[in-house]
């Protein structure tokens, strides 16, 4: 069966580096891995560029399917143009999710018999369409429906609409081509109560043959309205599970938080088995579901918060002034709005050398437990914030000086603190997690090894 997904949208809208010694640890390490959002069969991205009341809202398709069968309903506070709608480029989502995504770092202890221990660490090795819509037939002002404009966008044909009832709307999109699902009136009712408008899109087949791309690109729209909020109850329409949402809020001032949910940041900075550098999908996913029924299955989860000018460790190059641009990032300069949607009204208060400091909220919802809309608002905290899980390679060289004997000793208690902390975050076996950290170690060669697994009981 054909899966018809109607994306979020909005009420308004938003490689190692080296470092020194253990206690000094911020953030740095050896990046290995991300979690990105490939973990999620069905993560939907959006990204909210937001200064003042001005938004541009870059919705990926996350659409399968035959492309004739799509279609996007997206309420919007206000008549957009054709000037305020363009075609994205296709990797920009995927840029940011690059950039910001959780990761996965590593260390390597120093030699404890080293008299200079504030050297650096040693390198590390890096791990591994439907047809276009006609004239509307007859009988739209009984419906309560108006067209308030037609146009085209790339591939895709698009029509502003704005609706007196629910029902109406309904019955005018299906009418037209619109491949809806059932229950699309109820979730449509307190948006058209509200009286926002209605950004509908499906895709022109000779236009997207034309095109030469084999998926639907990001569409890209700005907007200026004080209200800061992203509907995701239309995709809740046929949802049979939990939805994951991946929201990237640039701004030139700071983090970004949902104003009527909590926003909790994703358990990090810890240590955990040197195994998981081979199973860092399964762990991440295992740990976000942890910390989300914990939770409740009710809040926003941050998983990235920092300046858009660097990264520490990067698992992704920062994005330049031009993907920035790409991105919906307005204000950087007196051109950077050549290629972006027409801002209504648009002034630049900030200098050429503005930053763009990038908020990645985590946003798991259903229905009973997510019953609003989430609510945004930019912030000037600045703090840097990442998803960060460390691996502490043991030292393998000789250890014959006192201080080797005492590291020796210290061992057998942090590899258990790593599996006590793996089991606390994933819910995991701790026996399980106890061998299979009996066969990551086993490569090692040292003549004591086996007296520090006994210790271990392992």
């Amino acid at each position: 069966m054909k899966r018809f997904r109607l994306l979020i949208s909005l009420f308004i809208a938003l490689i190692g580096v080296l470092c020194f010694a253990p206690t000094a640890w911020a953030f740095c390490g050896f990046y290995v891995a991300k979690a990105d959002s490939k973990l999620y069969n069905q993560a939907s991205q959006v990204i909210l560029a937001r200064e003042g009341d001005r938004t541009v809202l870059t919705m990926a398709n996350d659409f399968k399917g035959e492309v004739k069968d799509f279609a996007i309903v997206v309420p919007v506070p206000t008549v957009l143009t054709k000037e305020q709608v363009r075609v994205a480029q296709p990797n920009i989502i995927e840029r940011l999710d690059a950039f910001s995504a959780p990761r996965l770092v590593e260390y390597f202890d120093p030699d404890p018999c080293d008299d200079d221990r504030d050297r650096l660490y040693q390198e590390a090795v890096p791990a591994p369409a439907a047809r276009s819509a006609g004239a509307a037939r007859g009988g739209d002002a009984n419906l309560g429906v108006t067209v308030e404009a037609r146009f085209n966008v790339g591939e895709y044909d698009i029509v502003i609409l704005s609706a007196k009832e629910s029902g109406g709307l309904e019955t005018w999109l299906n009418r037209n081509g619109y491949k809806i699902p059932r229950g699309a009136n109820q979730l449509l009712k307190p948006y058209v109560r509200s009286g926002m408008k209605f950004f509908v899109a499906k895709v022109n087949l000779d236009k997207f043959e034309q095109s030469g791309y084999q998926f639907l690109r990001p569409l890209q729209i700005s907007y200026q309205s004080p209200k800061f909020m992203l509907p995701i109850r239309l995709g809740m329409i046929n949802a049979n599970a939990a939805q994951d949402l991946i929201v990237y809020v640039l701004s030139p001032t700071g983090q970004a938080e949902i104003t009527n949910y909590r926003t909790v940041k994703v358990p990090s900075d810890v240590n955990i088995p040197v195994y998981i550098k081979n199973e860092f999908s399964d762990f991440y996913k295992s740990m976000f579901q942890t910390a989300y029924v914990k939770e409740d299955r009710k809040v926003a989860f941050l998983e990235y918060a920092w300046d858009m000018s660097n990264c520490d460790p990067c698992s992704a190059e920062p994005l330049n002034q031009t993907e920035l641009k790409q991105a919906g990032v307005f204000w950087l300069d007196n051109n950077s709005s050549d290629d972006l949607p027409a801002l209504p009204n648009f002034r630049r208060p900030f200098p050429p050398t503005s930053s763009v400091f990038i908020t990645r909220l985590h946003i798991r919802y259903t229905r009973d437990k997510f019953p609003e809309d989430p609510i945004f608002q930019t912030t000037y905290n600045r703090e840097s914030f990442q998803g960060r899980y460390v691996l502490q390679h043991p030292f393998t060289g000789e250890l014959n000086c006192q201080a080797g004997k005492e590291y020796k000793r210290s061992l057998p208690k942090r590899f258990e603190q790593e599996a006590q902390t793996l089991a606390r975050l994933t819910n995991w076996n701790i026996q399980d997690i106890r061998k299979k950290m009996k066969l990551a170690v086993g490569n090692l060669t040292y003549s004591w090894w086996e007296n520090l697994l006994s210790w271990l009981g392992m």
